[in-house]
């Protein structure tokens, strides 16, 4: 009866993917099937943590965080929790070795959106590292399988891509950030005068990201490349519309590829797929 609820909590995961991130969903569904589980436990539980710090405004935030850090280590340590989400992810964290190093990491990145509302040069890179190269590493310990080589070998571009995904997720969600939650994330930038020249700026350190991204998700295995692919990809055509927009526009606007051209790249990126282009 033990695999049924762990399969109970595994498909809470799934379920709350499917329902916060239409493009991480997207990629997820083309991995190979040994990799999709594991990968909807992880981003349930990023998820959840995030939700806490952005969404629960009207609740004690540091509590339910401070709470929610002690049931995953409790939930790690015990290798159980009636936890669904805290369940699923620490079979993953048992499975695939993940680091205690990597859930910190996280876990303090989400901390900091308690305390901090602008970030400074060292704190920003900080920020970046525990709440999103983490976890494409947390990924990255799924996709390699136990192989320490092949790890070691891609962390630095796994870490590129996560980088790239968040810097974009920063200007994408410039407005609401400031307006909701006080916060600019960017080093330097003023929300009330940010110009294109910093704006050129950010894109610049987001190009040099992808490019290096790029080199280590050609290097993926087979059954992870074409699904982490599928999410440059889309991120890549999201980045377009918003190195064309004006700044006024990404300030004032939450800019999204929309779902009929999610479709078309799913279907372009997996012909490119069939034929081993990319």
């Amino acid at each position: 009866m033990m695999e049924l609820y762990n399969t109970t909590c595994q498909e809470c995961s799934k379920l709350i993917t499917n329902r916060y991130s239409t493009s991480f969903s997207m990629g997820i569904r083309v991995f190979d099937e040994k990799f999709r589980m594991p990968i909807y436990s992880i981003y349930g539980f990023v998820r959840f943590a995030d939700e806490i710090v952005d969404t629960f405004h009207q609740y004690p935030k540091e509590d339910l965080l401070s709470r929610f850090r002690e049931d995953t280590y409790k939930a790690i340590e015990d290798r159980i929790s009636l936890n669904p989400v805290l369940h699923a992810f620490q079979e993953v964290v048992h499975e695939y070795d993940i680091e205690r190093e990597l859930i910190d990491a996280f876990l303090d990145s989400m901390e900091m959106d308690l305390h901090f509302h602008t970030y400074e040069d060292k704190m920003y890179k900080q920020y970046i590292y525990g709440s999103a190269e983490v976890v494409g590493l947390m990924c990255l310990r799924v996709f390699c399988e136990g192989d320490r080589a092949r790890y070691q070998h891609l962390e630095g571009h796994a870490c590129s891509l996560g980088a790239a995904f968040q810097k974009i997720n920063f200007l994408r969600d410039m407005k609401s950030d400031f307006d909701d939650r006080g916060r600019v994330y960017f080093p330097g930038v003023d929300y009330r005068k940010f110009t294109q020249e910093d704006k050129i700026r950010i894109e610049n350190e987001i190009k040099a990201d992808f490019d290096d991204a790029y080199k280590g998700i050609i290097q993926l295995p087979d059954g992870a490349k074409f699904g982490v692919y599928l999410a440059y990809v889309y991120y890549i055509n999201l980045f377009k519309k918003i190195k064309k927009a004006p700044v006024e526009r990404v300030k004032e606007e939450r800019i999204r590829v929309n779902d009929g051209k999610k479709v078309y790249l799913l279907f372009s990126t997996a012909f490119k797929n069939s034929f081993n282009l990319l």
